[in-house]
């Protein structure tokens, strides 16, 4: 019988203890937070997170990744813990590069370049990719000013932990909307979402 290490255990066994009801609960908030950018959604029922994942993080993998959508895992998330939490509770495979993930999971500080995920094309802007940030400082550190759809003039949010560079890059990729990638801030078992028809300031 091959020995199975502690972290990778601690992975398999990661979850939801309820997995339709939480996973609801989970994807209604996504939904909540995609539709009110900005806008930090604390979840009700979290899932057990493997080692160096927040529970909103392996949430948001447990809820929406699946057989059909790839992962790529980035620095510091690639672990045999996380990768087992993805390939045995996520029932995903993992990408081989950023650009081809459905779902790419990363440390907010590594969170640059974007241009390096996918962002979809004219014909298919929704085949994109959805960055996972994990480790994020919601409520904490610099405000973004964000405006656009789902915000009534503007609204404030503090991130920490986010590159030097980030408001730039964000720039950059609103100017080719609708193409672009989403993202999903982690932190705890709280979550806020920066959709690409979001500006920042």
């Amino acid at each position: 019988m091959t020995e199975v290490a502690s972290d990778q255990l601690a992975g398999l066994l990661a979850g939801f203890t309820d997995p339709v009801g939480a996973a609801q609960g989970c994807f209604r908030a996504v939904l909540d937070a995609m539709s009110r950018p900005g806008r930090i959604v604390e979840l009700g029922v979290p899932a057990t997170a493997p080692a160096g994942l927040s529970q909103a993080a392996a949430s948001v993998m447990a809820t929406l990744a699946d057989l059909d959508t790839a992962v790529w895992l980035g620095a510091g998330l690639d672990g045999q813990g996380i990768a087992a939490f993805v390939t045995g509770q996520c029932d995903a495979p993992l990408a081989a590069r950023p650009a081809a993930a459905a779902f790419a999971l990363v440390q907010a500080a590594d969170l640059l370049p974007l241009d390096r995920f996918g962002a979809g094309d004219e014909a298919y802007p929704d085949r994109s990719t959805t960055v996972i940030v994990e480790g994020a400082a919601l409520g904490e550190g610099p405000a973004l000013t964000l405006s656009g759809p789902g915000i009534k003039g503007s609204h404030g949010l503090g991130v920490g932990g986010l590159p030097a560079g980030f408001v730039e890059a964000w720039r950059q990729q609103r100017a080719a909307f609708p193409l672009g990638v989403d993202l999903v801030l982690c932190t705890g078992d709280r979550l806020a979402a920066l959709p690409r028809s979001v500006d920042i300031r």
